[in-house]
């Protein structure tokens, strides 16, 4: 059995009030475990859409930015092309999108949406309603979160690579 050290030699202290070393008081930690019960949260609401959590991320960025080259979506997604790579694949194979090369510079794929991708934004309107259901948080309280969370983010510019575009979109450097 397992037992905690014995710490009858010194003072008392509560290790919460006095250390900032302590799993409770680390940002990172709150970030982490949040990040994990969200996506719990959104792993059933995605089901019926046939969507990973990843995937519904480069949906997003397609419904709002339309076709875009493989590597504007990889800087838009926060995503290596590396990484981004097998989530497009998975998608082309759903039908919800095609992967070309550019006609204006054979280098570059273009992504761009099927039909069946497009109509499935009618499905995916209903997403942001049953996650804020889900967190039981008001519109207000997602919009703080959200506010805090770009505040984070800014400030971690120029420290981990990561910078602003000219639209006000946070991205990798």
């Amino acid at each position: 059995m397992h037992t905690a050290p014995n710490r009858s030699s010194g003072p008392a202290v509560d290790p919460v009030a006095t250390d900032p070393l302590t799993l409770d008081e680390q940002v990172c930690f709150a970030m982490v475990v949040a990040s994990r019960a969200l996506l719990g949260v959104y792993r059933p609401i995605l089901v019926p859409l046939g969507l990973t959590h990843p995937q519904y991320l480069v949906m997003l960025a397609l419904w709002q930015y339309g076709p875009v080259s493989v590597r504007t979506l990889s800087d838009q997604l926060f995503l290596d092309p590396p990484t981004l790579s097998p989530l497009l694949k998975r998608l082309e194979q759903a039908g919800l999108l095609e992967r070309r090369r550019d006609p204006a510079d054979d280098r570059q794929l273009a992504v761009t949406l099927t039909d069946q991708g497009l109509a499935l934004r009618e499905r995916a309107l209903e997403v942001p309603g049953a996650v804020m259901d889900g967190l039981d948080l008001d519109p207000d309280a997602l919009a703080e979160l959200r506010s805090l969370l770009h505040r984070v983010i800014a400030g971690a510019d120029g420290r981990a690579g990561v910078g602003t575009g000219t639209d006000g979109v946070t991205r990798h450097a």
